[in-house]
């Protein structure tokens, strides 16, 4: 069965879904949408989940089949979210049981979820069959005290931080409190990704990672992403 990691933050504006779009090509993974905003990965794939009359993760949760995930060039396949998702969420049994099932049928060796920022039902049924909780934040205090909520109620949780938006002179206070809060805890700190001014304004639906070689202003972010998609696989199979 294929490992399951879930993309995870309290707060958003973190880098959470560009996170989980580029991990989870890099471990050629299938990658779960589980937001019902349209601006996370769904978005990202350019997929338009309003122009189709059907809902696809929802269907399937519903009839019980394992859906088939969107392909594209040189991006993840992709099982698209839906803004339905916010009022027919399934429970989390429901989901922890789809997901597993799914892992165990499809052809991967990964299985990535982009959860919505919070903590809903369907959110901690996802967290609940996790090999890895990959929860990015930046160094801003307010999104160092969503973290530490995160940390603090999960503390058995497989969590691996993932520092987002670092600047080149990284804030000293905001690296002081990451280290409080991961000190004495089982949590796990990744590579960290680098602030790119100019990544807002990217319009390519390819994966940053893909790219040979990246634009000169992303290619270090992109060598970063590379370097997370290696640390999750020896930390999944320590």
């Amino acid at each position: 069965m294929a490992k399951i990691l879930v993309t995870h933050s309290r707060k958003g504006g973190v880098g959470k879904s560009t996170s989980a779009y580029e991990v989870a090509y890099m471990l050629d993974a299938v990658l779960v949408d589980l937001e019902h905003d349209i601006a996370g990965v769904t978005s990202i794939w350019g997929d338009r989940p309003l122009d189709r009359v059907s809902v696809p993760i929802l269907d399937a949760l519903e009839s019980g089949r394992t859906p088939k995930p969107l392909k594209g060039y040189r991006k993840p396949r992709l099982v698209p979210g839906h803004p339905h998702l916010d009022r027919e969420a399934p429970s989390r049994e429901q989901m922890s049981e789809a997901l597993l099932k799914w892992a165990a049928e499809w052809d991967t060796e990964w299985v990535v979820v982009d959860t919505h920022p919070g903590a809903a039902e369907h959110t901690h049924g996802a967290l609940a069959v996790a090999d890895v909780v990959l929860a990015p934040t930046t160094l801003d205090l307010l999104d160092l005290r969503g973290l530490e909520q995160l940390v603090d109620e999960m503390l058995d949780y497989p969590i691996v931080v993932l520092p987002t938006k670092v600047r080149p002179i990284p804030s000293g206070i905001g690296l002081r409190r990451l280290d409080q809060i991961v000190e004495n805890n089982e949590v796990q700190v990744a590579p960290p990704i680098p602030l790119v001014s100019d990544l807002p304004k990217r319009t390519k639906r390819i994966a940053i990672t893909s790219e040979d070689p990246p634009a000169k202003p992303l290619r270090l972010l992109a060598e970063r992403y590379k370097m997370v998609g290696e640390y999750v696989k020896e930390y999944a199979a320590r």
